[in-house]
């Protein structure tokens, strides 16, 4: 009778909404997986494209899978983890995206079984991360190094895996032929970090096979006055000097008053304003140089000037395009131009200025340094340039990486395969439940292959038979056949030059495994109530509010929305 007479306790605020036990596990499971049906048949070559249509009215193309996680309003707690994983893949190698995101939503899904059958996913935990340690060796027992070759077979290597990358993409049709240009690109910038020392500009117009890589810099004419067409546009081995200053005139900024007992001084005053303008402009053209750019404007009576005595020059240059051209001519960037010394001044051996579609473009080429790139982008619709920007992105990170860390595994579902052929080899000597698990964890590997047969039209189980023959033949010849897209079979991936570097899947399935575990290790969820003061409101409306209505919430305030 006591206990029945012993209060309630209350310790959350009335109306927070709380779900846990195996329930909460499982409705968390199929979040993810819906995810990732979304982005699932963006895999590989034959792989679909979406088009994404936000509030604001912007239409994204894309086939990326990182774009595509970016651009959806995902509301659901756990299933940002998987957005998360596609971003921190896209930052850090460039490509492998989707894939990063099947085999994290394939891993859950292949443990859903498991927890309804009442295991405790912490088993599930450790065996995971057991097995991910497993495919992470044997991915680097596989591994072929490409050091120690000469510069144009590395340049043929690389080319290939960058062809890998971009067969996927909007691009692939033309892929051998920007291939070789972001491995230019990448060589050009030698092992700097920085990634924008390789400028991609975008052109209207034209076919993608106009558009061309500029071995330096380029950057589209800035707003001009007057005397701008007088200047001459084409220089061999300029000097080129590089400001942060403004060169116009300009009344004082601050309120300065002047009190003037006599009306003559008022022109001498003005004369002052003249003078001063013209000794900076007379101090720039005796520096030598022949080409002036600067952040800031030059005005109408500086363009003049400046024609008058056979300058070319730009102001308001964009500080990415000041800073690319810096790095490529040797100059530095000025914020005075007193002083000027010829160690300042940057040189190259031709500048000219190009028409290309229905823009011009200031081009600087065989700069000394040599450290920047531009590849300048042609196409038709907007859309299709901004989707090949992107897939150059991927290409130009995954060139990148494969420079550094030198090893290539072969693409196509082969190291896909090899590593679940491994595990299951592997689960069998092992005593106890965990032999099922890492079971499960080497079938979910699978995934790859038989998206990449689904994507292509081709009857996956018949693939995945063949290849599973394959890669048990006992000899180990098996390990690089991969997916056939051209034909529907199978073929030596490495043959068929189809190479992605390790890097890529080594932090895939790293990711993969981290976020299934992390999200596997989450039992309850504790939603808080909405607060009752008009702020509290908004804030809860930007978050998305609370079950099924919120994910059409708060549109017009609180966060700011991409």
């Amino acid at each position: 009778m006591a206990a029945m007479l012993q209060p309630q306790i209350i310790l959350l605020k009335e109306g927070t909404d709380t779900s846990q036990g195996k329930a909460q596990l499982v409705s968390n499971i199929n979040a993810c997986t819906a995810v990732a049906d979304v982005v699932r048949t963006t895999l590989g070559p034959r792989g679909m494209d979406k088009l994404i249509h936000d509030d604001k009215g912007n239409v994204t193309i894309s086939n990326d899978g990182a774009t595509i996680m970016k651009l959806l309003d995902i509301v659901h707690p756990a299933a940002k983890i998987l957005v998360d994983i596609a971003k921190s893949q896209d930052s850090e190698v460039g490509d492998g995206t989707t894939t990063v995101v099947l085999l994290a939503a394939e891993f859950l899904k292949e443990a859903k079984p498991f927890i309804e059958d009442g295991v405790h996913s912490q088993s599930l935990i450790r065996s995971y991360r057991t097995a991910c340690t497993l495919a992470i060796e044997k991915i680097k027992e596989l591994a072929v190094s490409i050091e120690g070759k000469s510069l144009e077979e590395k340049k043929s290597l690389l080319a290939k895996c960058a062809a890998t990358t971009l067969s996927s993409k909007l691009i692939g049709g033309e892929k051998e032929f920007f291939a070789s240009m972001v491995v230019d690109a990448v060589i050009a910038i030698g092992y700097d970090d920085r990634l924008n020392m390789i400028g991609i500009k975008k052109v209207q117009g034209g076919t993608m096979r106009d558009s061309f890589l500029v071995d330096g810099v380029a950057f589209k004419k800035t707003f001009s006055y007057a005397g701008f067409e007088q200047q001459p546009k084409k220089f061999l081995n300029p000097k080129i000097l590089l400001l942060n200053v403004e060169l116009e005139l300009k009344s004082e900024k601050e309120n300065a008053e002047i009190r003037l007992s006599d009306p003559s001084q008022y022109q001498s005053i003005v004369d002052a304003e003249w003078n001063i303008i013209y000794d900076k402009l007379d101090k720039c053209v005796k520096s030598g140089a022949k080409v002036i750019l600067s952040r800031l404007a030059i005005g109408d009576l500086a363009t003049q000037y400046f024609a008058d005595r056979d300058i070319f020059c730009a102001g308001r240059v964009t500080e990415e395009d000041l800073q690319r051209v810096a790095a490529a001519t040797g100059g530095t960037v000025q914020t005075s131009v007193n002083n000027i010394i010829d160690e300042v001044l940057g040189t190259c051996e031709i500048f000219e200025e190009k028409q290309v579609g229905n823009e011009r473009f200031n081009l600087f080429k065989g700069c000394p340094s040599g450290q920047t790139a531009t590849i300048v982008l042609r196409g038709g619709a907007d859309q299709f340039i901004e989707e090949a920007e992107r897939s150059l992105h991927d290409a130009i990170m995954i060139v990148r990486r494969a420079l550094k860390n030198s090893t290539v595994v072969p693409g196509g579902g082969a190291i896909d395969m090899e590593i679940s052929r491994f595990l299951r080899q592997h689960a069998r000597t092992i005593a106890g439940k965990s032999q099922l698990f890492i079971n499960s964890y080497a079938k979910a590997l699978e995934v790859i292959p038989r998206q990449l047969c689904d994507n292509a039209g081709f009857d996956a189980t018949d693939v995945l038979n063949k290849l599973r023959q394959k890669h048990a033949l006992p000899s180990g010849e098996g390990a690089p056949y991969g997916v056939d897209i051209a034909t529907g079979g199978i073929a030596d991936s490495f043959a068929n030059f189809v190479w992605e570097p390790s890097v890529v899947k080594i932090n895939a399935i790293n990711a993969a495994t981290e976020a299934a575990c992390l999200i596997l290790s989450v039992d309850e969820t504790v939603k808080n109530p909405k607060s009752e003061s008009a702020q509290g409101e908004a804030a809860a409306s930007a978050m998305g509010g609370r079950g099924r209505g919120g994910a059409f919430r708060g549109r017009g305030r609180g966060m700011r929305r991409r």
